[in-house]
């Protein structure tokens, strides 16, 4: 039973150990235009994290209701606040700066090499981009990229 506790132990370990970190920065003005996520497309694997960092104040990052996988944490992060994220769902997700989503400003991240929801998110973002008074094609652009 001991050996059964640390092989579980030591491939828990290994998990962590072999996941990654990526940054994406809350932008005002960044390489492709104003109120932008950077980068504002990531695929990352199973575990991994994604720490969203406040480089400009007034910005939050948030999923975006519809836009995740089924059975996937939604998040609400706080303005002007670092917010970091586990992925441990597999799927496409859709992510939003709240205040700034009317711009536009949104992201998308494929988790686990998965586009099992990928239909259904572009069903969502054309509902949800209406909403945009500014880069209407911002969304369909980053979801073409995946």
């Amino acid at each position: 039973m001991n050996k059964i506790l640390i092989t579980l132990s030591l491939f828990f370990i290994q998990l962590e150990i072999h996941s990654e970190n990526f940054e994406v920065k809350m932008l005002n003005q960044g390489e492709s235009g104003i109120m932008v996520f950077e980068p504002a497309v990531l695929k990352i694997n199973v575990g991994d994290t994604v720490t969203f960092k406040a480089t400009d104040a007034a910005h939050n990052s948030a999923s975006i209701p519809g836009m995740i996988p089924e059975n996937a944490s939604a998040w609400f992060g706080d303005l002007s606040r670092d917010i970091k994220i586990k992925f441990d769902v597999a799927g496409v997700y859709g992510y939003q700066c709240t205040p700034h989503a009317m711009m536009a400003m949104v992201g998308v991240i494929e988790v686990g090499d998965d586009q099992s929801n990928l239909s259904e998110v572009k069903l969502k973002a054309q509902t949800f981009k209406n909403t945009f008074v500014m880069n209407q094609t911002r969304l369909d652009d980053y979801l073409s990229k995946l």
